[in-house]
């Protein structure tokens, strides 16, 4: 059992970490990244910002904040014409919210000199060090979002989004082949493909413009996504996949979302994505981050007829 002396003890070492790093990151003056918001303030235009649309009881789950100081900080964006709010069709008590042009063009220069601020700051150390950062972040965060298990020990842990790792661009290919041929009954050249894409994206591997993340759930892959460089102005969304077990958990939407901040911040104007109909679950997420169908074309391909679509949307 631990002494009282050493849970004091851990206590302190969180506390000084907690002073350390507010300082370093800059959250104790009055405001945010040379604006006039509030760290709340702009952590709230940041929720908005990357939704298509969402509740104020929404962002209360996600923010933990009291009711009464969220609906004052939204009627002041409201004042400033920078949040819309429309009523819900499904429910009428419910408005629906979404930032207007210009709280998007406000928002952009909070958000990219976030971006810069932390790329800063990870610039000061060498590689190495930036990764064993990010994982130390990694396990901070998997250790206070698990749940606890009734006999007080640590539960399941968070799911995560990483970086590639040594292995997991077969397992892409692999959960391709496996999970496709299972539910829509593609051949062994859905998953050549795949391993085409996938082959391409390690070989010609540009950083600025293209970037790949894995979801981990309980120290497992769970999930994939890929961005990829189109043209100078236009970013492709590729192989898309989250595991049967692990859907519903909102795993997919964070996946896209997570490829439209990195495709705003290498400069990108446009995102596209080309999928097969009949994929609904992918498609509800499209259409909830703001993508567009704009072409359907059939055609016969991996054993199977297929109707090819091609989606995009604005950054």
């Amino acid at each position: 059992m631990p002494t009282h002396e050493s849970r004091h003890q851990r206590i302190d070492a969180v506390r000084r970490f907690n002073r350390f790093y507010t300082r370093k990151i800059g959250v104790l003056g009055k405001s945010v990244y040379r604006s006039p918001f509030s760290l709340t303030q702009a952590r709230v235009l940041f929720e908005i910002a990357h939704r298509r649309q969402t509740t104020a009881a929404e962002l209360v789950r996600e923010l933990g904040l009291d009711p009464g100081y969220l609906s004052r900080i939204l009627r002041g964006f409201r004042r400033r014409g920078l949040l819309s709010a429309i009523t819900s069709g499904a429910d009428r008590r419910r408005e629906l919210l979404s930032l207007t042009h210009r709280g998007r063009v406000v928002f952009a220069p909070i958000d990219m000199r976030s971006h810069q601020e932390v790329g800063a700051m990870l610039g000061e150390l060498p590689v190495g060090e930036q990764q064993h950062l990010v994982s130390a972040m990694h396990t901070i965060e998997h250790l206070l979002h698990a749940p606890a298990a009734e006999d007080g020990t640590a539960g399941p842990a968070a799911t995560m989004l990483r970086s590639p790792r040594a292995g997991d661009m077969g397992w892409v290919i692999e959960r391709h082949g496996t999970v496709y041929a299972q539910e829509y009954g593609y051949s062994q050249r859905f998953e050549g493909l795949v391993a085409e894409i996938v082959a391409g994206f390690v070989r010609n591997f540009q950083p600025k413009w293209e970037r790949c993340w894995i979801a981990e759930k309980d120290l497992e892959p769970v999930g994939s996504v890929f961005v990829v460089k189109r043209s100078e102005t236009v970013a492709q969304l590729r192989l898309l996949l989250v595991e049967p077990a692990a859907r519903g958990l909102g795993i997919g939407a964070r996946l896209v979302n997570e490829c439209l901040r990195f495709a705003r911040h290498a400069g990108y104007s446009k995102m596209m994505l080309w999928t097969q109909s009949g994929l609904d679950a992918a498609h509800h997420i499209y259409e909830n981050t703001g993508f567009q169908m704009i072409r359907r074309e059939r055609h016969k391909e991996w054993g199977q007829d297929v109707t090819g679509e091609t989606w995009e949307r604005d950054l």
